[in-house]
């Protein structure tokens, strides 16, 4: 049986493994054995295993990838794999990044709904064929896996940077039509840290696991602030 030759980014240092290389063995199964058979300190994070959850995402050959979607065959240069946790983040340990600051800056952009009906109220009916609802539909089905705040370089560059999974999130409650938190949505994404700083790389629509693409959403974003700017509402 051939075997990979794995190096795990552990701290400031890479350890090295060999994995016995399997038939449609995806990267989340390689870090799998190394945590169950060659060492059991290791510490990664997972749940569902079919790409519903995102918590399995960890940086894979330079990449950000869901670890449960990629297959080995697919990345692996030469039965080499590198594997260390997702980049723009504080690691915990090992593979194990704290995702606080990420979902904090979806807070910052104002991405919670803000909608005025009661639970008295009837549901609120939109046309599926309305002009906003097919520009929220685009990227709604973000689940917040960061890969796509891995991969940003702007983030890199600057902390501060929201981000483009929390401006993509934004971008979807501007065109809720239900959601009355417009106004202060836009000032929230239109600062030093918001879309203006989007330098339109692509890097995030390349890597999204979902085929989403926030670079669009942010650009939305950049043309809805300019506009509320010339209305005078920012």
């Amino acid at each position: 049986m051939s075997v990979l030759r794995v190096s795990v980014r552990r701290g400031d240092a890479w350890q090295a493994f060999e994995v016995p290389r399997r038939e449609s063995q995806t990267v989340l199964d390689v870090v799998t054995h190394i945590q169950r058979h060659l060492d059991p300190t290791l510490a990664y994070r997972y749940a569902c295993r079919v790409g519903m959850c995102g918590s399995c995402a960890m940086t894979v050959n330079g990449a950000p990838r869901w670890t449960c979607r990629t297959h080995v065959d697919k990345v692996a240069k030469e039965g080499r794999l590198e594997i260390s946790p997702l980049r723009n983040l504080p690691v915990i340990r090992d593979l194990v990044t704290d995702m606080r600051e990420f979902f904090d800056k979806w807070a910052r952009a104002k991405g919670q709904f803000g909608g005025e009906r009661k639970r008295s109220d009837d549901f609120a009916l939109l046309s599926p064929v309305s002009g906003k609802r097919k520009l929220a539909d685009v990227n709604i089905e973000c689940i917040g896996c960061a890969v796509c705040y891995s991969a940003c370089d702007v983030v890199a560059w600057n902390p501060d940077y929201l981000g483009p999974a929390a401006l993509n999130r934004a971008w979807t409650l501007v065109n809720d039509e239900r959601d009355k938190a417009q106004a202060e949505r836009l000032r929230a994404v239109a600062g030093d840290a918001g879309c203006l700083s989007c330098h339109t790389h692509m890097s995030c629509t390349e890597r999204c696991p979902k085929a989403l693409s926030p670079t669009a959403g942010i650009a939305g974003l950049k043309r809805a602030t300019l506009k509320a700017a010339l209305r005078g509402e920012l």
